[in-house]
């Protein structure tokens, strides 16, 4: 399975996603401006007050007036630390309040955006990738907002500042200072663009060892009963030997870059104080200066050298969100139209009207398919492999939408309401149901998640689960594992049926939902679908044709038509059909093809 298509680089999207994301907490982000602007003032001023401190202790004589004026200097300079603290403590309470409210709200776009997709993108992407990139696509904005509040825009402000500062103590000072910030930063961003894709591989490398790690987990049984542990160990060792190489050729560009980076901040900081020297011989500057040209160069390359760092940390993060934000530019299959008003069931009759229906061009699943089921009625789909049965419910259930043609319920194309209401007035029991790995009393409620307690035993009692769920030791609060493998076939298709049963929509689809158990769990279920199906308008797909034979419609279906419709005793008693020779080779209520 492949992924959706990556551009080379999504630094813009991103990056409007995480402002739109920021500037919901408008008032939070201002304080966090505060206390940075109140920091570098700090920072930019303290060393301004060392330097007057040294340069009276060298030039004045001790006397009460010195020790005076100096005494307030350091008072100053004590007040300026505690400025310094106040500033630390709004912007850093300010930053963890805005990150985590900001992440919470972009996990909870992705989740959305992610569901708003149809069946085939779930189809052609593994789960485990695509949680990786929900949680990749919120957890990058702390990276992000990181750099740009503690990195970015306070060397900025830091670098202003103090080439400001120098240039009126000397000219040559600001001058020097200024050309080296420029070249320093614009050298990073260079080196940083140039080692983009680099970051992009081993995004993408990363992905797909995720990807095939899940894939794997999740048909271990499959892994172990073929014989295949070596064949996915080494697939995998595959995998993880090209996540190795993107990583190596990232980390020795990052290797090279600090080299560089090094370099130029001894270049600068032996420069500058050689400089200072000359001009303190000719009279130019004090001996303060030297602490004042010393604190500012220290705390300039520390802060520039950062923005390296930030920009790579930076870069990884805009790698990361780019997988979700290219899921999320994906136009999403299937839409509500606009003005989409709630479906209306009135007595729930179904209507294909001319539809067809194809996956590719060549190949026609439906053709010009014309079909009514009444409101009320039973109804069961049969016919070979590739007839367009369970096309027919994919399209009903809007999984698809039709090529052709049109669908209603009571008189209203289903592409004209809302797929809410259009799924709340359908239940549909699968021949293999998925539980979530939740408790059983969850699971039984998703279909109608306000239900009481009494309601959830009502319906499990009707489904035939009461019995066994009274048989574990934590009842309705036991958890079922993932997609239901705690529980054997029969129970999980009970407890889905009491799901259904608790919904209690007008429309009902069961696909199979007894074609692989055992007797005694059939006759079970038979009876929980017969209680079911009470009052409602029923499709069922089924081999099993003895399953079908007191349904008020039997539809054979054949190269995506209808073929023949009848009572069961009407199609035996008619002339050769499709379902009378399925009928003469059914033996124990089992049929020997199967679809």
């Amino acid at each position: 399975m492949q992924a959706p298509a990556k551009a080379p680089t999504r630094v813009l999207p991103v990056l409007r996603a995480y402002a739109k994301a920021t500037l919901r907490y408008r008032g939070t982000f201002v304080v966090i401006l505060v206390g940075v602007v109140g920091m570098q003032f700090v920072s930019l001023a303290a060393p301004y007050y060392l330097k007057k401190l040294v340069d009276g202790l060298a030039t004045t004589s001790p006397s009460d007036t010195a020790v005076s004026v100096l005494l307030g200097i350091v008072t100053i300079y004590g007040i300026l630390g505690a400025v310094n603290w106040v500033a630390r403590r709004l912007q850093m309470g300010a930053l963890m309040r805005l990150e985590a409210d900001a992440m919470a709200d972009l996990a909870n776009e992705a989740f959305d955006a992610l569901l708003g997709h149809g069946h085939d993108f779930f189809l052609n992407n593994f789960a485990g990738t695509l949680t990786r990139r929900v949680t990749r696509y919120s957890r990058s904005f702390e990276p992000v907002l990181d750099s740009l509040t503690l990195t970015f825009v306070p060397t900025i402000l830091f670098a202003i500042g103090a080439v400001v500062i120098l240039y009126g103590r000397n000219h040559w000072l600001g001058i020097i200072m200024t050309l080296w910030v420029v070249v320093f930063t614009a050298l990073q961003i260079y080196i940083s663009k140039l080692r983009h894709p680099l970051r992009l591989e081993r995004a993408e490398q990363d992905s797909k060892m995720t990807g095939d790690l899940s894939d794997v987990i999740g048909n271990h049984l499959a892994v172990n009963l073929f014989a295949a542990r070596a064949h996915e160990k080494e697939t995998f060792a595959r995998i993880v030997d090209a996540w190795r190489s993107a990583t190596v050729r990232s980390w020795r560009s990052d290797f090279l870059t600090q080299a560089i980076q090094q370099f130029l901040a001894i270049a600068i900081d032996v420069g500058l104080i050689a400089y200072g020297v000359i001009l303190w011989r000719q009279g130019i500057i004090t001996a303060g200066d030297f602490i004042l040209i010393q604190a500012y160069v220290l705390t300039i390359i520390d802060q520039v050298w950062n923005i390296g760092y930030n920009l790579r940390r930076l870069f990884d993060a805009f790698a990361d969100a780019s997988e979700m934000v290219d899921i999320m530019e994906l136009p999403v299959e299937i839409t509500d139209a606009p003005k989409a008003k709630r479906l209306k069931i009135e007595n729930g009759t179904i209507g294909f009207s001319d539809v067809t229906f194809y996956y590719h061009s060549d190949r026609p699943i439906l053709d010009h398919l014309d079909l009514t089921i009444e409101g009320g009625k039973k109804v069961a789909l049969v016919g070979p492999s590739g007839a367009g049965k369970s096309t027919v419910v994919r399209l009903l259930l809007r999984q698809y939408d039709v090529r052709d043609g049109a669908i209603g319920i009571d008189g209203q194309d289903i592409r004209k309401v809302t797929q809410d209401s259009l799924h709340e007035a359908i239940s549909f029991v699968p021949q293999e149901p998925v539980l979530f790995h939740r408790t059983l009393r969850e699971n039984i409620a998703y279909g109608k998640r306000a239900a009481s307690e009494r309601d959830i035993i009502r319906a499990a009692t009707a489904a035939h689960c009461h019995e066994f769920i009274s048989t574990l030791p934590e009842g309705y609060d036991t958890f079922v594992g993932e997609r239901g493998v705690k529980l054997s076939g029969g129970e999980r298709q009970r407890v889905a049926i009491a799901r259904a049963i608790l919904k209690n929509a007008p429309i009902l689809i069961l696909d199979e939902a007894t074609s692989s158990l055992d007797s005694e769990s059939e006759a079970l279920i038979q009876d929980a679908l017969t209680k079911l199906m009470e009052d409602k308008t029923v499709i069922a797909i089924a081999h099993r044709l003895s399953t079908i034979m007191k349904m008020d419609q039997i539809i054979v279906m054949e190269n995506g038509k209808v073929a023949i419709t009848g009572t069961h005793e009407e199609l035996l008693a008619h002339e050769s059909n499709l379902y009378k020779k399925l009928w003469e080779i059914q033996a124990g209520g089992f049929i020997a093809s199967a679809e």
